[in-house]
């Protein structure tokens, strides 16, 4: 019996042996295999291999024969021959283009073709991303001889060229001149939508605030200048894209008509973005903006194919027809999001609540109880108000045991307009429709929720789950 357990330690000792040298990867084997290209650097290694020498002498041609020759692991994916023969003179002979063309095939650190992962994102030395996907695919080039190892990373031969693709934002710059709403959307490196966008555009100490965007696109809807992440961009052609701008006039009127002009097309193209790249066959009949607006995506206004860039997709459209109703969302205000108040002295009264509705939701809400004084108020700020007629609806959760009274104001047109005084339901969850507010400017608006103008206890409290603003389309 003694004997048995020595032996089967001893095979399991072996077992475990062949299991460890089995799962091992190529990359920390490379010492013992004997190849005496460990011995010279990627660039040499490239240079001397003949399938690749004309890549290795563009590394050369380019510089990167030295970033190459440094002590930091690299992964270059090597065009043959063949694929370089393909290469556009336009490009070779451009030493800025010809720069970027072989940035685009190295990435820092070591990627082998035997991988966990079925599919990771690359950044490459041209800072774009590139698709390793499997064992044998990089982007549209296929890996026809995986992991050759020099001794400072490895490279792989491919059967195509990797030149950088345009992003999104780039493709939309080389449309300027000749497309209406990319000559808008590029504009707004010059002027600001939002008081906040401005910060980027006045600062110019380097290193403050480095991660700001100065457009206010890209700030406020989505960066399609990333590489990193995907988007699909609808760019409508000249008479559709002003067709729809016209048709939001009347609802973003500002004090002047070149504001209104601005901000007309500015919500046009904000509802004209969306995070992934959707292939043709995967584009959806309908999708839903960041802003809530409903688009539906007809696919017989198409104009040509896809436009397939380095992080999405851009799709050309005579036009895109989305309706009034699906593109002025209601808006919500929060009770519990109140950036002010009066009295000073009223913050020692105000409760901010975790509650359940009746059927065990959970909700917050801000609920004032006893103000003491006539003329208390909470002060809130909605964004992104069109101008028109709204019909208000608000849920306000009175949990004392008696009825008091409020109201909401509007600041509108330089005067504050309020509807009348409201009763509040002991223990009513359900939303109340409280009156019309006809807007005539769009933009930020500053609303009050006011107490009943007395002092007596119990009468003069406030409470608010929310206030709804539900655009009134004809």
């Amino acid at each position: 019996m003694i004997t048995l357990k020595i032996n089967y330690k001893t095979f399991l000792v072996s077992m475990l042996t062949v299991t460890l040298f089995s799962c091992s990867d190529p990359w920390s084997d490379r010492e013992s295999n004997g190849d005496q290209s460990l011995n010279t650097t990627l660039t040499e290694a490239i240079t001397n291999t003949s399938e690749t020498s004309k890549f290795g002498e563009l590394l050369t041609k380019t510089g990167y024969d030295k970033i190459l020759s440094a002590s930091k692991t690299y992964t270059v994916f090597a065009p043959s021959n063949e694929a370089i023969a393909q290469l556009d003179a336009a490009i070779l002979n451009n030493p800025e283009a010809l720069s970027a063309f072989v940035a685009n095939h190295v990435t820092l650190t070591s990627y082998s073709s035997v991988r966990t992962e079925e599919t990771v994102q690359i950044k490459m030395l041209s800072n774009k991303y590139l698709t390793f996907k499997g064992n044998n695919l990089i982007s549209n080039a296929t890996i026809v001889s995986a992991d050759h190892y020099a001794k400072n990373g490895v490279f792989h031969i491919i059967n195509h060229i990797l030149a950088p693709q345009k992003n999104i934002w780039e493709y939309i710059k080389s449309q300027t001149g000749s497309s209406s709403m990319s000559d808008y959307l590029v504009s707004l490196d010059d002027f600001y939508i939002y008081p906040s966008d401005s910060i980027a555009k006045v600062n110019t100490t380097p290193g403050i605030f480095a991660d700001s965007l100065s457009n206010s696109f890209l700030k406020n809807v989505y960066n399609v200048n990333n590489e990193k992440n995907s988007y699909t961009l609808f760019l409508i052609e000249n008479e559709g894209y002003n067709a729809e701008v016209e048709i939001l006039r009347p609802y973003l009127r500002k004090k002047s008509i070149d504001s209104t002009t601005k901000y007309s097309r500015y919500f046009t193209v904000r509802d004209m973005v969306f995070p992934k790249a959707y292939k043709l066959n995967e584009l959806p009949d309908e999708l839903i903006t960041r802003f809530g607006a409903k688009v539906t995506i007809d696919k017989t206004q198409i104009i040509g194919e896809p436009i397939v860039l380095s992080n999405g997709i851009v799709y050309r459209m005579k036009k895109m027809d989305v309706p009034l109703k699906d593109r002025l969302v209601p808006t919500i205000i929060q009770g519990e999001k109140n950036p002010g108040f009066f009295p000073s002295d009223l913050r020692g009264k105000m409760m901010y609540r975790d509650l359940k509705d009746p059927g065990g939701v959970s909700f917050n809400d801000l609920y004032v109880k006893n103000t003491k004084v006539s003329n208390a108020f909470l002060l809130y700020l909605a964004t992104d108000i069109y101008s028109m007629k709204y019909r208000v609806y608000w849920r306000a959760i009175n949990n004392q045991s008696t009825i008091f009274q409020q109201r909401v104001g509007v600041f509108n047109n330089n005067i504050v307009e309020y509807l009348p005084y409201i009763p509040v339901a002991v223990n009513f969850y359900e939303e109340v429709y409280i009156g019309d507010f006809d807007i005539k400017q769009s933009g930020d608006l500053i609303t009050y929720l006011s107490a009943n103008p007395t002092t007596a206890d119990g009468t003069n409290s406030l409470t608010l789950d929310y206030l709804k603003f539900i655009p009134d389309v004809k």
